[in-house]
Formats: C-alpha cells, sequence, structure tokens
C-alpha cells in the first residue's frame, strides 16, 4: 500500500457518554453528524471500553491493558515504559500525529502527549473542569463552579503547562475549543503528503453539566416524561434499530435510580437537558472538524471512529443545589436515574465491570472502502485500535523503542473487519479490574463481580456482591440470570485465568 493511499485516522472519544445516547444507537438527543457517519459506515453493537477515563485511555493509546502499564492504585496511567504509544508507532510510518482534548495520563514532563509522539497537543491534562472558565474568576462574572473549593486542573498547550487556565474570550466553550485546536491542527498538519492522525478525547458530556443556553433550550420540552419513560422509548428504539437482542430483557431500573431521581428535585428534567445539549454541541463540533477535513479533500480516505470511554455516569455531586445545572457557577452530575437510561439496556454504570460500564457504541467510517453500512456483531475492544493502526498503516509493532522493550499488543486487528473481507476472529478472552470490581469474558461467557463493601466513586456497593457472577453474554447480555451455581467448574476456570491474567500484567509492570 502506497504512502497516498494508507489512511489518514481520526479517533474521536466521548467522555462518560451512554450506549444509547446518540441517535445511531436509540436515543433522542440530535446527533446528525454522528447519525451520517453510522449511515454510510459502520455500528458495533459489542464493542468493549474499560470501565474509566484514564484506564481507557491508556488501553487506547498502547494497545495493552491499563494494569501493564500502571502503578498499582494510581488511575493516572502511562508510569511504565514497557510500551509505544499509537502516536510513536504512526510517526514511524510518517503520519503526522495530532491530539486536542483530555489526556489524562500524566502530568509529568515524561508523560505529556508531545513526550509520547504527537507533535502537536492542547487540551486539558487531566480530570473533568469547568467548561466555561476552568480557572481563575473573571471580571463580571461569578466565580465558577468546580468540584472542590480550590480545584483548578492544569491544561497543556504543546508542552507548556496552563495552571490555572483562565481563558480571555468570554465565549470559551471547552468543546469548542477543542474542536477549534482540531481544525487549526488540520490547517497546518493536514494538506502535506504525509497522511495524519488526529485524537480528539473530548471532555463531553462528563459533569460538570454546563452548556450554551440555546442548546439547553431545545430539550427541555423533550424530557418531561422523565427517565424510566425516556429509557423504555431507548430500549424500544435499540429493538427496532438491531442494536440488541430481545432475547435479553430489560433490567429493572437500577435501585439508585428513583431517590437520585427524587435528589434532582425541581431540576430533574433540565438536568437530562443540559445534559443533552452537551452531546448535541459535542456532535456540532465534530461536524465542524468533519467539515474540515471535506475541504482539504480528506475525507474519502479519511477512517473515523467514534466511542466513549466508558459508560454513563451515576456519581452524586449537586455542589450547588440552589442553582439550575447549565450555568458557569454550577457544578452538577445527571445522577443514577439519567445514568440509567444513557447505559439502556444494560445493568450499572461507569466504574463497574457490568456492561453499563464497560459497553461503548462504535462508529467507523471510511468512504474509500467501507461501502454500505451496516451492523458489526463481532467482539471488539479498545485494546485493538493500535494494531488495527499498525497494519492499516502498514507498520511493525517493534519489541523495541528508544532502547528499551515493549510488550506485545493485547488486542486484535480490526482491519478485515473494515475493510469489509472478514473478522476480528473467534472467541476471545478479554479482562477488566477498575476499583474492587473485575470480569473476564471468554468466548460467550462472562464473570462479573462488584467486588467488596465500599465507596466507589462516591457510589456505596453494599455487602453481598463479593461473588463472581456468571453470565451468558449471547442469550442474557442484560446480566439477569447468574448462572454460577449451575456451573461451578467454569467459574472457578475462569477466576483462575483472571488470577494469571493480573499476575502477568503486574510483571508487566516489573512488580
Amino acid at each position: 500500500m502506497g504512502l497516498s493511499r494508507r489512511p489518514n485516522i481520526l479517533l474521536i472519544m466521548a467522555d462518560d457518554l451512554g450506549f444509547s445516547d446518540l441517535g445511531c444507537y436509540g436515543g433522542e438527543i440530535d446527533t446528525p453528524n454522528l447519525d451520517r457517519l453510522a449511515e454510510q459506515g459502520l455500528r458495533f453493537t459489542r464493542f468493549y471500553t474499560n470501565a474509566k477515563c484514564s484506564p481507557s485511555r491508556a488501553s487506547l493509546l498502547t494497545g495493552l491493558y491499563a494494569e501493564q502499564v500502571t502503578e498499582k492504585g494510581d488511575l493516572h496511567t502511562l508510569h511504565a515504559r514497557n510500551n509505544i504509544t499509537i502516536a510513536e508507532l504512526l510517526r514511524l510510518a510518517g503520519y503526522r500525529t495530532l491530539a486536542a482534548g483530555k489526556w489524562h495520563n500524566g502530568a509529568e514532563p515524561e508523560r505529556r502527549p508531545v513526550a509520547r509522539g504527537f507533535e502537536r497537543f492542547w487540551g486539558l491534562l487531566s480530570g473533568c473542569s469547568n467548561y466555561f472558565n476552568p480557572g481563575e474568576r473573571r471580571d463580571g462574572e461569578p466565580e465558577p463552579g468546580r468540584k472542590s473549593e480550590d480545584e483548578m486542573r492544569p491544561w497543556c498547550d504543546q508542552d507548556t503547562i496552563l495552571h490555572p487556565f483562565t481563558p480571555t474570550d468570554p465565549d470559551f466553550y471547552t468543546t469548542d475549543a477543542i474542536a477549534d485546536h482540531a481544525i487549526r491542527f488540520l490547517d497546518e498538519c493536514g494538506t502535506g503528503e504525509a497522511p495524519f492522525f488526529l485524537y480528539l478525547p473530548h471532555c463531553a458530556p462528563h459533569f460538570p453539566l454546563q452548556a450554551w443556553p440555546q442548546d439547553i433550550a431545545r430539550y427541555r420540552e423533550r424530557y418531561t416524561a422523565g427517565w424510566a419513560e425516556i429509557r423504555q422509548r431507548r430500549y424500544a428504539r435499540l429493538l427496532e434499530l438491531g442494536l440488541i437482542d430481545s432475547r435479553w430483557g430489560l433490567p429493572a431500573a437500577d435501585e439508585r435510580s428513583e431517590s437520585s431521581y427524587a435528589n434532582l428535585g425541581e431540576h430533574a428534567v433540565e438536568t437530562m437537558a443540559v445534559y443533552a445539549a452537551m452531546v448535541d454541541r459535542l456532535d456540532q463540533s465534530i461536524g465542524r472538524v468533519l467539515g474540515k477535513i471535506r475541504d482539504l479533500g480528506q475525507e474519502d480516505n479519511t477512517l473515523v471512529l467514534f466511542l466513549s470511554d466508558n459508560g454513563g455516569c451515576a456519581e452524586e455531586i449537586h455542589n450547588t443545589p440552589h442553582l439550575p445545572p447549565g450555568t458557569i457557577d454550577s457544578y452538577q452530575t445527571v445522577g443514577a436515574a439519567w445514568a440509567n437510561a444513557s447505559n439502556t439496556p444494560f445493568r450499572l454504570f461507569k466504574d463497574f465491570d457490568h456492561e453499563g460500564g464497560i459497553a461503548t457504541p462504535l462508529i467507523a467510517s471510511w468512504p474509500a472502502v467501507i461501502k454500505g453500512g451496516g451492523l458489526v456483531h463481532d467482539v471488539g475492544h479498545i485494546l485493538d485500535f493500535l494494531p488495527t493502526f499498525a497494519e492499516l498503516a502498514g507498520v511493525e509493532v517493534p519489541s523495541e523503542y528508544e532502547g528499551r522493550g515493549v510488550l506485545a499488543p493485547e488486542g486484535r486487528s480490526l482491519a478485515p473487519v473494515l475493510r469489509q473481507k472478514g473478522s476480528v476472529g473467534g472467541d476471545r478472552e478479554l479482562y477488566w479490574m477498575i476499583g474492587g470490581a473485575r470480569a473476564m469474558r471468554q468466548g460467550k461467557w462472562k464473570i462479573v463481580t462488584q467486588g467488596p463493601e465500599r465507596i466507589q466513586a462516591g457510589i456505596p456497593i453494599q455487602a453481598g456482591h463479593e461473588a463472581w457472577e456468571l453470565y451468558d453474554m449471547e442469550a442474557d447480555r442484560c446480566e439477569l440470570y447468574n448462572l454460577a451455581h449451575r456451573h461451578p467448574e467454569r467459574v472457578e476456570s475462569m477466576s483462575e485465568s483472571w488470577n494469571a491474567w493480573y499476575t502477568r500484567c503486574l510483571a508487566d509492570t516489573g512488580k
């Protein structure tokens, strides 16, 4: 494959977006740009990430499990130098490597994007941040809403830390600014002979719930039916689209949902209207980037991939209950009830290894290659991007890079699926761990546990969920019928495999 035919790659990741939030995945939010990509491309129905922001980003960038590249207990990954990132790999193949958005893999100089293969970077280095003003109060404005009183996250422009980052533009909004910088990078680097890789990890719709008033206004009437009715409508639409199997059923609403909805009080409808507005603005920003690629004459040979880093988030953080969500001085989350709707039809949320925490939409569009669109039912994982891009770029993943050993990728190439000439392959073994939660998928079988009693990401985990549960993912992907008591030998065998995997991960990090 000659240089001119290797695809440009645009990899877009939303933050805390639920499985059914997009129009093309059964939702009622207006997402015309992503829907258009889905119509002309592929939608994956069984694609997985990790259950939290930073571990998902680590796996995406390295093709390895987060547990292989981190210090134990540290969610800010990429400590270990036993890996090569997608950007480093594609630079070896002659790609221009660009990134704008949320990094969340460390702020130390050796772990910043420009130290890990990106020529251009602008964005947030960690966590979550006020969308209108991540920094100090500006004249004539109220104090920006924050997660805690003095919290201001570091941002970065190339290799220059911005801390605090107080935008001078009164019309600054994070989602818009990420698109602005991506477009500028494309103007600088997207017109030459070399193909480009643009990594676009957005912050939206991660809390705090903040959006432009004109976007919020479009959604106020849409959510008066309440979260439970919206969940039922999404379920029906998912069935109609063929994205889920009617055999799976719809789990009972999560036990946290009613109290969560009541806790939102008079702002219950406004809360989801703001969340929807954030997703809408995300789609608008993606449309602007796609428009720039079209203007550059690169649309046909650009592979566009869109996914979320984990499922919808059920954290209950309502620091400004006296204010409606949405404004610069507010700081609220969507809560368990609306997150339950976002993750339709699956159980649980971000920070859990049940399907609600790890199942994501994945849209793939590549006009020069993908014809006719359709659904992909192969099991895929965020680990698969690095080997996929290596194959498409025609570059081998090295066993050494910059004088250090590199672990072989854990994922499989999606290239045969994207070319519509094959599949990901047969039965897979995949592993998860987040906090006390654990899971493993082996073929159609999945073991999963919520783990011991604790508070995880602000969510109380009650006692009684320590044991492994076993589910048949073909007949029961919504995890309604625990078969552990029927197949104890399978649970024991798979749990031994999980333990062996985790021991191997520790060895990979030198522990």
